[in-house]
């Protein structure tokens, strides 16, 4: 079908070396697709697991759902495992299941180009030659890349200054004056971890975040037992997974319909803040004003209470710049510190996923399609004008479920894509212009459902917003989703076998211009 050097270096390429890329891999293997690379920019497997690393991390899902369907283990230490134990889990997936060998670490991909006369991506990559494939799963996460602040002066500061991502154990906390910017969910585990030993901690907080108790434990003798037996996962996984999905999903993406169950985690949550806390006044600067599920919620069983030790400040007066030795107010007050910690978030659709350029069919750039078209993929996997390449974590696709659950709903789309294309012996596999369309103008028709855009979020300052004003999560319950997944009809795609175009250039780029679609459904900011 192909002279050589038309033939790619692999069939597929998968970035990234997280979760979504080992199961990807592992996916691959298990549909007959063993010509592949796994391309990751760190020194190790673990996604967000190897890069976060800082004191008190830890799954914010419960165990019996935040892993693998098809491998299970009954050795977590806790219902709510520390992050080491999924860094553990990692590296033994890509063992157990043969994906070592073809990884590729230390590879910090910089571009992916498609070539439109051969078929296939070049993967640009950082002091290295370029890879080519035929097909590119794109699995980079969302909890990876940091985000800095937009304050001035932060590289004025004279102390150490690291993010909750990028988390230097070189530094002794002990007895020093430490200042930590954000109150997400990196803050909420590590406010407690370091309060204990620091001099004293000044927490700088712009919005306050729900804080939800959290059922942990340690996982009983009795418990690893049962879980070890045959059937005996089932039970705590199946209510795990009820758990996962009453908790976010449906209150989150059908809020306007099930207002009762965002009303129950309000209470829960407004009495876990008036049990935990004791001063009225630090009470009522953790309370949020905006509902529950408007901006990423959180689950801590001592985040609040540490708001009750003396050496813990909180200051909500907004941050007019970050000086030499401190953080400064708009009022003119000064917190002087000598440690800086950013727990400021990680990058977004808008400016890091993927965190390296794409250039699709005639040059154009994801980044320019979706600034023009706003954030669109086909079932949160395809685009149209970027052929042979699939994504993880596209826009629409995730719910709020498991990201576990999500990459196996992902991956069997793209199993069932690649199948097909190897059956008809094509090079090519596109979403239609039209498929794309319908899918898209179906998630904006139904986000009246969703909890973002009720009145309740009107101030949450939510980074679920995109610069269009857009939330690009999936309105679905993630048991419709995995459906959909196994029943999309694949005539939605296009299947071609390389051959010479005789167009020219010119008449292709037109015909793809004209197939960029703008939705007339609703206005961007709608």
């Amino acid at each position: 079908m192909d002279s050589s050097n038309n033939r790619p270096d692999h069939e597929v390429a998968i970035i990234g070396g997280g979760f979504s890329g080992i199961g990807a891999a592992i996916a691959l293997d298990a549909a007959g697709f063993g010509d592949y690379v796994v391309i990751e920019a760190g020194d190790g497997v673990g996604g967000a697991w190897h890069w976060n690393t800082y004191p008190g991390v830890g799954v914010d899902i419960p165990s019996f759902s935040y892993q693998f369907s098809f491998d299970q283990r009954a050795d977590w230490s806790r219902v709510y495992a520390p992050g080491r134990e999924l860094k553990v889990y990692a590296d033994d997936l890509v063992d157990k299941y043969g994906v070592r060998p073809r990884l590729r670490l230390n590879s910090e991909v910089t571009a992916c180009v498609f070539d439109s006369e051969r078929h296939l991506w070049r993967i640009e990559i950082a002091g290295a030659s370029p890879v080519t494939a035929r097909f590119v799963i794109g699995a980079t996460g969302v909890f990876a890349q940091p985000r800095d602040p937009d304050i001035a002066g932060l590289a004025d500061f004279a102390g150490p200054r690291m993010h909750t991502a990028r988390w230097d154990h070189g530094v002794d906390l002990r007895g020093k004056r430490v200042g930590i910017i954000g109150t997400g969910a990196s803050a909420v585990q590590v406010i407690p971890e370091i309060a204990t030993r620091v001099d004293q901690l000044v927490v700088f907080q712009r919005t306050p975040i729900w804080c939800l108790p959290k059922p942990d434990a340690r996982i009983p003798g009795w418990l690893a037992a049962l879980l070890r037996l045959p059937g005996g996962k089932f039970l705590p996984r199946w209510l795990s997974q009820a758990f996962v999905e009453l908790t976010f999903p449906l209150p989150a993406q059908f809020g306007a319909r099930f207002p009762l169950l965002g009303a129950a985690g309000r209470r829960q949550g407004l009495t876990h803040l008036r049990r935990q806390v004791d001063d009225p006044e630090v009470r009522a600067k953790l309370t949020p004003e905006y509902g529950l599920g408007c901006k990423r919620p959180s689950f801590h069983n001592s985040y609040l209470s540490t708001f009750n030790r003396d050496n813990v400040t909180l200051e909500t007066t907004p941050i007019a710049a970050v000086t030499r030795d401190g953080v400064r107010h708009t009022d003119g007050t000064e917190h002087a510190v000598d440690v800086l910690v950013l727990a400021t978030g990680f990058a977004r659709f808008d400016d890091g996923v993927p965190p390296y350029p794409v250039f699709g069919r005639d040059g154009v750039a994801l980044a320019d399609f979706w600034q023009t078209n706003r954030h669109q993929a086909y079932e949160g996997v395809s685009v149209p004008g970027f052929p042979n390449m699939f994504s993880i974590l596209g826009p629409y696709a995730f719910n709020g479920q498991s990201f576990f659950g999500l990459i196996e709903t992902q991956m069997r789309h793209i199993t069932r894509c690649l199948d097909r294309a190897r059956r008809e012996g094509a090079t090519l596999v596109e979403i239609r212009t039209e498929a794309n369309r319908r899918f898209f103008d179906e998630m904006l028709a139904r986000r009246h459902t969703q909890i973002f855009w009720q009145a309740s979020c009107s101030n949450a300052n939510s980074y679920y917003f995109d610069r269009h004003g857009d939330v690009p999560f999936r309105p679905s319950t993630s048991f419709g989703a995995a459906i959909r997944s196994a029943r999309f009809d694949l005539d939605d795609y296009r299947f071609e076998t390389r051959t010479a175009d005789p167009r020219p250039a010119a008449a292709r780029k037109n015909q793809h211009t004209n197939d960029i679609h703008t939705p007339t459904t609703l206005a961007p900011n709608e």
